[in-house]
């Protein structure tokens, strides 16, 4: 692993349930060794990418990410473009909408919206990484990838997180050539044992699958009823995306998101 992939690893520790991190549990957590973990640490902090607060002198993002961020939505406005249709998809649907990019080869949740009209709902965080394997989210995505991308995302040993968490390979990628069939993805307590989900891929430019948009409910309120609603307006509001964000969809999920509208 190159010196700047573990530099990198370093900041992917940080999370809103992880915000400060000392040295000690940054080379735990990294399995660094303590003095490449310190060197590693403080040219992130010499580039403005980590600073050092408190009396313990911990470590938590810096001001350069801020400004990377403000750069990247200003060229390439991602989330300022999703925002409003998340909302009205949260809105439509009485459900929690939320919406996921691909970053590094990892599935991360980045935005979220709540409608106002159960106080029950599923909670999101925007640090989640969502496992390919266990949610409509990851298994969108992993439809609108190639194989052999897909399968080097299913290598190695899947973590059963319910008791119906499908952890087959093979199994996992007949669901998702059904997804693409289907136009969408659905997972029933795969993740989360009370929750249902269903999920499309977003799409920029050169059919490039970017990441996931999805709906997360408790799984005692999806009827019928409600799982047709929430596809209707999970494909519109995914369609709507991709356009804003100069995607173009395959032929054939705009053929599947046709007959599945």
């Amino acid at each position: 692993m190159s010196t700047v992939s573990k530099a990198l690893d370093l900041l992917d520790l940080f999370g809103r349930t992880c915000p400060q991190i000392g040295l000690s549990e940054a080379a735990r957590l990294s399995g660094l060794n303590k003095a490449t973990c310190h060197r590693l640490l403080t040219d992130l902090a010499n580039a403005g990418l980590l600073e050092q607060v408190g009396t313990s002198r911990e470590y938590r993002l810096g001001p350069a990410v801020l400004h990377l961020a403000a750069l990247r939505e200003a060229s390439v406005p991602a989330l300022t473009a999703a925002r409003p249709v998340l909302e009205r998809l949260a809105d439509s649907t009485g459900e929690t909408a939320h919406v996921s990019l691909m970053i590094g080869g990892r599935l991360k949740s980045v935005d979220h919206a709540y409608s106002s009209r159960h106080t029950m709902r599923v909670m999101m965080s925007d640090t989640d990484d969502l496992p390919f394997h266990a949610t409509a989210s990851g298994l969108a995505v992993l439809a609108a990838l190639p194989a052999d991308q897909r399968a080097g995302l299913l290598a190695g040993t899947l973590a059963r997180l319910t008791a119906r968490t499908e952890t087959d390979p093979a199994r996992i990628a007949q669901r998702a050539s059904e997804v693409r069939r289907l136009g969408y993805a659905e997972s029933i307590g795969g993740f989360q044992a009370d929750v249902h989900s269903l999920a499309v891929p977003l799409f920029g430019p050169q059919e490039r699958c970017a990441g996931a948009l999805a709906i997360a409910a408790p799984a005692a309120r999806m009827t019928p009823a409600t799982g047709r609603l929430i596809r209707a307006e999970l494909i519109r509001a995914g369609q709507s995306i991709t356009t804003q964000w100069g995607g173009v969809p395959p032929d054939d999920f705009s053929a599947s998101w046709r007959r599945a509208a």
